[in-house]
C-alpha cells in the first residue's frame, strides 16, 4: 500500500466523522446505585404525615432530648438516603415529641407524604457524641437479642423487636419450645407484646444479654390448636 494509505480498520484521523458501519453501540447507562443504610445506625425519630402544601411534615422524635433531633449527623432515612432537617418547630397540640419539620430536598406535598411511617436513623458514634451515655443507660436497639429469663432463671423466649404504635415502648418476645431456647414457630403468633416497665422487666443485664421478664405464665404458653401436629397432642 502506498504511503498515507489507511489499513482497514485502523482509527480514523481525529475529528473524522465514522461511517454508519463504524459506530459501535454505546455502553448500557450503570443502574443508579441505591445507598445502603449503615449497620451501625439507632432510629432516632419517625415521619409522619404532610403539613400543608409547601413540603413540611409531621416528625416523632425518640431521643431524649426530643429537640435534639435535629442536631444530629449524619441522618438517614431507611432506604439510606442522607437527610438533613433544616428547621423543626413544636407541633400543634402541646406533646413534645411531635414537630413539624422541613428536610432539605422535600419541596412539596407529595414529597413530604412520599416520606410518611419512614424511620430516620442517625450513627452510634452520632449517638454516643451528642448525648454521651450514662454508666447504667443504654439503647433501646441493645435489647434486641437479649434473652428473656423468669425470676426462676427460665428462658421464655428472645427480644425480637422493640416497637412504638404511640401508646408506649413495648418489648416484642419470639417464644420459645424448649430449655434449648429455639424460637417457636406458629404458636400465638411471631411475638409476645409486653409493655416495657418495671413492673414487667425488672432488670435488664446488657452486658449478660439477659432481661428479667416477670409476666404470668400464659403469655407464652401455646394454644395447642397453632402447633404443628407432631407437637400437638
Amino acid at each position: 500500500m502506498g504511503a498515507g494509505s489507511k489499513r482497514r480498520g485502523s482509527r480514523p484521523p481525529a475529528g473524522a466523522s465514522r461511517r454508519a458501519g463504524d459506530v459501535r453501540s454505546a455502553a448500557p447507562a450503570a443502574a443508579p446505585t441505591v445507598p445502603a443504610l449503615p449497620d451501625d445506625v439507632v432510629r432516632i425519630g419517625e415521619c409522619g404525615r404532610a403539613h400543608g402544601l409547601h413540603g413540611e411534615l409531621r416528625l416523632k422524635s425518640f431521643t431524649d432530648d426530643p429537640a435534639m433531633l435535629a442536631r444530629y449527623e449524619p441522618l438517614f432515612d431507611e432506604s439510606g438516603a442522607r437527610r438533613v432537617i433544616k428547621a423543626l418547630r413544636p407541633a400543634p397540640g402541646g406533646a413534645t415529641d411531635l414537630f413539624i419539620a422541613r428536610i432539605a430536598g422535600v419541596d412539596d406535598r407529595n414529597a413530604a407524604e412520599a416520606l410518611n411511617r419512614r424511620g430516620l436513623y442517625t450513627t452510634r458514634a452520632a449517638l454516643a457524641t451528642l448525648d454521651p451515655p450514662e454508666e447504667d443507660e443504654f439503647l433501646l436497639a441493645d435489647l434486641i437479642g437479649l434473652k428473656a429469663v423468669t425470676p426462676l432463671g427460665e428462658i421464655r423466649g428472645t427480644v425480637v423487636e422493640v416497637p412504638d404504635y404511640g401508646a408506649g415502648t413495648l418489648i416484642g418476645i419470639a417464644p420459645v419450645t424448649d430449655a434449648n431456647a429455639s424460637v417457636r414457630a406458629g404458636a400465638r403468633g411471631d411475638t409476645v407484646l409486653l409493655p416495657f416497665t418495671k413492673a414487667f422487666f425488672p432488670e435488664i443485664d446488657i452486658a449478660g444479654g439477659r432481661i428479667l421478664v416477670d409476666a404470668p405464665d400464659d403469655v407464652f404458653e401455646a394454644d395447642s390448636g397453632d402447633l404443628p401436629p407432631d407437637e400437638a397432642e
